[in-house]
C-alpha cells in the first residue's frame, strides 16, 4: 500500500464564480487487480496495453487505486506532479523478492491482458481470490511462477544425455576405482 499526504488548497470554479476549499488529505492507494478491473471497466480499454494514457486517465486510475473513503473528487483533479512520479514508482515496483533469468528462447506473446484474462489466469491456476488484493505485479509474479513450476520439464537434447552419462559413468569408475 501507498500512502500519499494531498496538501490542502482552494480552487476557483468558473461555472459557478465560487470559490471551494479543499483540506489536506491522505489518500491509501492499492495497485491491484481490483483496481485495474474499476479502471477498464469505466475507460473500455485495456490498462496494461502499450498505449499511452492521457492525464486524465491516469488521475482517474489513482482515483481507482484509492482505498480510502469519503475522498473530496477535486482531489483527483490537482494532483502534484511529486504525487504522480510517487504513484508511477509503486506501479512499477516488483513488491516481491522473485526474479527471473532473462531466457531468450521464452515466446512472448501478443495477446493483450486485461483483468478478465488475469482473473481467468487466477481460476485456470487455483489462485484464491483474496490474491486480487495484492499488489498487481506481486500477482502476476505469482502466475508466472504457477506457470512454471507446472510447466513439463524441457527435455534434454540428445548431446546433452550423453554428456549427462558420460559425467556420471566418470564419477562411478572413479568411485569404485575402475577403469570402464
Amino acid at each position: 500500500m501507498l500512502q500519499v499526504k494531498i496538501p490542502g488548497f482552494e480552487y476557483f470554479d468558473e461555472r459557478t464564480n465560487e470559490f471551494h476549499t479543499v483540506h489536506e488529505t491522505t489518500l491509501r492507494l492499492e495497485h491491484s487487480l481490483v483496481s485495474l478491473s474499476k479502471w477498464e471497466s469505466k475507460w473500455k480499454k485495456p490498462f496494461l496495453g502499450k498505449g499511452e494514457k492521457t492525464i486524465e486517465e491516469c488521475r482517474d486510475y489513482v482515483r481507482c487505486m484509492t482505498i480510502t473513503q469519503n475522498v473530496n473528487p477535486l482531489i483527483y483533479k490537482f494532483l502534484p506532479n511529486g504525487v504522480m512520479k510517487a504513484v508511477n514508482d509503486y506501479i512499477e515496483d516488483s513488491m516481491t523478492a522473485t526474479w527471473f533469468s532473462k531466457d531468450e528462447n521464452r515466446r512472448h506473446s501478443n495477446e493483450v491482458v486485461t483483468a478478465e484474462i488475469i482473473y481467468y489466469w487466477m481460476v485456470a491456476l487455483s489462485i484464491p481470490f483474496e490474491c486480487q488484493n495484492w499488489h498487481l505485479n506481486r500477482l502476476i509474479t505469482l502466475i508466472r511462477v504457477c506457470n512454471i513450476k507446472n510447466a513439463p520439464q524441457k527435455k534434454l537434447t540428445r548431446s546433452e544425455v550423453l554428456e549427462r552419462n558420460r559425467a556420471l559413468n566418470m564419477a562411478r569408475r572413479q568411485s569404485m576405482h575402475s577403469r570402464g
